[in-house]
């Protein structure tokens, strides 16, 4: 059996700090959690960037000072920066032809710049274009292929984000014209309204529709994290957890850190008969060892 690779996905941008107080906001914070997550088993740690009052941050700096203090002190987890801020779009009440307040829609070459100044090891490519809360995520397929080929050009893979069964649909055509490349590396978002429901019948259908060639992680959000995360892991996937995806570590229980989440997803993976990728063996599985030699050199 291949060994599997676990992502922990850090603090996100939905999550609010009222949720759960050890929700970890400030890079340091940020940082900090990655590096338990990795001690706990995590292979690649998967990061969002906040605000010092807890909202989502774009900003270089944020992103650049995470990334510092994780190689300062573990060069072989692999980073995996976020590239979902910019691509929402709020409708004003008064003309919904001009953007509202929440608005963050910006051109590709903006969503991928913390990318290519840092060069990580993988940056999330998110393929969806779907109704979230009172916006609308804005992701068109031109978009989509000048973020791949800019984050492609800074030696960084595209993990590619699929949250229902069109995006797998654009991904295929995607892969099909050479704009995503395949060995490659997706992953099956379940339990976002309006998206793939959080079943574990939708999971076994929405692996099916994965090209060929693309290694996929599947996970759900909320209640549903650990036993998608279950379910992903007997279908052949890769398994992902952390506080961006649930604040909880069981049934009314807050959790006390993504540490605390990476143990219980390595003991039900371990309880299942599998085993856990390092972060070496993830970056040989990826094709990510240049990665850790340019990490390690600065």
């Amino acid at each position: 059996m291949a060994k599997t690779i676990l992502t922990c996905a850090v603090t996100g941008s939905l999550t609010r700090p009222d949720m759960n107080p050890n929700l970890p906001i400030s890079p340091e914070q940020i940082a900090d959690s990655a590096l338990d997550a990795a001690a706990a088993g995590a292979a690649i740690v998967h990061i969002h960037v906040r605000h010092p009052d807890g909202r989502p941050s774009m900003e270089i700096g944020h992103y650049r000072e995470v990334v510092e203090r994780i190689r300062a002190k573990n060069t072989a987890l692999v980073i995996n920066l976020t590239t979902g801020p910019g691509g929402r779009y709020h409708p004003s009440e008064e003309n919904p032809a001009v953007a509202g307040p929440r608005t963050n829609l910006l051109r590709p070459e903006r969503r991928v710049e913390h990318v290519l100044a840092l060069k990580p090891d993988i940056a999330t490519l998110d393929l969806n274009t779907m109704t979230f809360g009172q916006e609308v995520v804005i992701n068109t397929p031109q978009s989509v292929a000048a973020m791949a080929e800019a984050i492609y050009g800074a030696g960084v893979l595209p993990e590619i984000e699929l949250f229902d069964s069109g995006d797998c649909g654009l991904c295929a055509d995607l892969v099909a014209s050479g704009k995503l490349r395949t060995p490659g590396l997706a992953s099956l978002v379940l339990g976002v309204k309006y998206g793939f429901p959080p079943t574990p019948e939708t999971l076994a259908y929405a692996r099916t529709l994965v090209p060929k060639g693309i290694a996929w992680t599947g996970f759900g959000i909320g209640r549903n994290a650990f036993t998608l995360l279950a379910q992903s892991f007997l279908l052949g996937g890769h398994v992902r957890i952390g506080m961006e995806d649930s604040v909880h570590a069981a049934k009314g229980k807050l959790s006390a850190g993504n540490g605390e989440m990476v143990e219980k997803a390595v003991r039900i993976v371990t309880l299942l008969g599998g085993e856990l990728a390092s972060a070496e063996e993830a970056r040989e599985m990826l094709g990510l060892a240049g990665s850790q030699r340019r990490a390690a050199a600065g």
